[in-house]
């Protein structure tokens, strides 16, 4: 059958995205799946490259923006749904299944018009405008944290993990826990998202800065840090005498995982996630711009399940990211508990999943 994945602009929604459609083909290799967005969206960069069939239609966002973007993306909406009403019925896919992101919003909501079966997958802890607004109308509701179950109408959302794709689960769960808190070092990978995350950056120099000499010897550091502080954060490190690598984006990330005994990192969706399926201990320190604030929920299901510590991105940060790598370096049992609990929390199987279900909703075996 044909599957409509509708969504994205960021990898967290499109990713998740990809995950689905890829177990839709392990179940069936002559299932087609289909991908839908827009050209300023992060699928129209890497998509194409990944041999992904993937449409467009012209959608922007009206979410946090200016009164003139806003005026502008509900000019474009009328076209929208007419461009993903002609998709649907071009395409007659048997599902159609939004991942987040507005253009998820008219491709969905155009299915539904015309009576296909469709879903949405919530990547984080608190829903965004586009799927609260679609899990009204569609037929399921998937998500990956508890607290998004508040956001959709009562008994309609099932918790099922973020989907995330079947080759890096298989990467990220070799070797387990088996290797955390071994070794002289402790071994720290730093990640503030594909892009970094200067305050992050700029934090964890402070942060070993201020160590005495014993305890800078002691760390390994494994530092993702965007383009435009590579330089700074090298120089920081070597000024520090601490023994790492900082790179402006970290091709391997499942062996980056693999390797290291804590994360401090942001609290995205797949993020978080990740954490889990790799069994991983984690300092979070959420976006505090964040839309709802939903990175700080996302991270309190980690601290809830005591698998991570979160620190604020206030005055304080340099000083209390200090206190926890002080704190977890004299306690490698304390890294091995949280990495128990981080992959405890898991649901690696959450993309299969998602088929299990559709293919029950359409009558298929």
């Amino acid at each position: 059958m044909k599957i409509l994945i509708a969504g994205g602009g960021t990898g967290g929604h499109f990713f998740s995205g990809v995950a689905v459609g890829e177990a839709f083909l392990i179940r069936n290799e002559d299932n087609t799946v289909v991908y839908v967005g827009t050209r300023n969206g992060i699928e129209a960069r890497v998509g194409p490259k990944e041999g992904l069939d993937v449409r467009f239609i012209t959608v922007s966002g009206i979410k946090g923006k200016g009164l003139v973007a806003r005026l502008s993306a509900l000019a474009k909406l009328p076209l929208s749904l007419l461009q993903s009403m002609w998709l649907v019925l071009k395409e007659r896919p048997a599902v159609v299944i939004g991942v987040g992101g507005y253009a998820s919003g008219p491709v969905v909501l155009a299915a539904r018009l015309l009576g296909r079966r469709t879903a949405v997958v919530e990547q984080n802890s608190v829903a965004g405008a586009t799927n609260r607004i679609l899990g009204k109308l569609v037929h399921r509701v998937f998500v990956a944290f508890p607290p998004a179950t508040r956001d959709f109408p009562p008994g309609k959302a099932e918790v099922i993990g973020n989907p995330v794709r079947s080759r890096f689960v298989q990467m990220l769960t070799l070797e387990s826990t088996q290797t955390v808190g071994v070794g002289e070092k402790l071994k720290v990978l730093v990640v503030g998202g594909s892009q970094g995350a200067h305050a992050v950056n700029v934090g964890m120099i402070e942060a070993v800065a201020g160590m005495p000499e014993g305890l800078r010897n002691k760390l390994h550091i494994t530092h993702q840090t965007g383009t435009k502080d590579e330089v700074l954060v090298r120089e920081g490190y070597e000024k520090a005498g601490v023994a790492g690598k900082a790179t402006p984006f970290i091709d391997d990330m499942a062996a980056a995982y693999r390797f290291a005994d804590v994360v401090v990192c942001r609290a995205g969706a797949m993020t978080v996630s990740e954490l889990m399926i790799s069994r991983r201990g984690s300092i979070l320190v959420p976006l505090p711009s964040a839309i709802y604030d939903h990175q700080t929920t996302n991270a309190k299901v980690l601290v809830d399940g005591g698998a991570g510590e979160l620190v604020a991105q206030d005055g304080q940060l340099a000083e209390n990211l200090r206190s926890a790598l002080t704190r977890l370096e004299g306690d490698r049992m304390a890294l091995q508990e949280m990495a128990a609990k981080a992959g405890a929390l898991g649901k690696p199987a959450a993309a299969a999943e998602v088929v299990d279900v559709m293919y029950r909703l359409v009558g298929r075996p």
